[in-house]
């Protein structure tokens, strides 16, 4: 199984979609939960949350990328049967959330998308969340292929099944300010990013 942990022409393609997002999405209407407990403030053109894709979260509850709104959040993509990158993925925002203070863990929301859904029911996820002590803060999620697939584009993480089932995929934690735009991304893995704490700390 090969993963890619660095740039590639699909994270620079995700990272050109990001920065062209309203044309994108232009035609996409949002859902009603995309602007639930936001007051009138309207999503920023550059916000992730323009995107509205039918989630469920590992509880059976349907997902709005969107209620993640108010926050920070880092958000991910990864599928449950992985063995090799996906759960030092886990392992290593699990150490960067013991690496900030008790107000910023808080605040934060984390935002797990599965580019398995055939594999990852409801019940694989769940049982994912428990294996990797995953609580309140975490949401981990699936949808259909194709919004899946536009949510990678966005996060920059490119991903291809393998004639065996599992996945060669990009892997990258973003950081989202409480509007869901991109602050920074992250593709280290197994290790604390320094600059990623420090920013989950500034953001707002």
């Amino acid at each position: 199984m090969k993963h890619k942990n660095s740039l590639s022409r699909g994270l620079l393609l995700g990272l050109a979609l990001a920065a062209c997002m309203p044309a994108v999405f232009a035609d996409t209407p949002l859902d009603a939960s995309s602007t639930a407990g936001t007051g009138t403030k309207a999503i920023p053109g550059d916000s992730i949350y323009q995107l509205a894709p039918h989630l469920t979260d590992q509880d059976g509850k349907p997902f709005a990328l969107a209620s993640a709104r108010g926050g920070p959040v880092l958000i991910s993509m990864f599928y449950s049967s992985c063995e090799m990158v996906c759960p030092v993925l886990f392992e290593t925002i699990a150490q960067t959330l013991k690496e900030l203070p008790p107000a910023t863990r808080d605040r934060l929301k984390i935002v797990m998308i599965t580019f398995d859904p055939a594999r990852d029911t409801l019940a694989v996820l769940k049982d994912t969340a428990d294996k990797h002590h995953c609580d309140k803060h975490w949401s981990l999620v699936r949808g259909k292929d194709a919004e899946v697939r536009q949510i990678a584009a966005l996060l920059g993480v490119q991903y291809r099944r393998l004639p065996s089932g599992e996945f060669n995929h990009s892997s990258a934690i973003l950081l989202l300010d409480g509007d869901g735009r991109v602050v920074m991304r992250s593709g280290r893995l197994g290790t604390i990013d320094p600059a990623l704490v420090e920013a989950l700390i500034q953001v707002r």
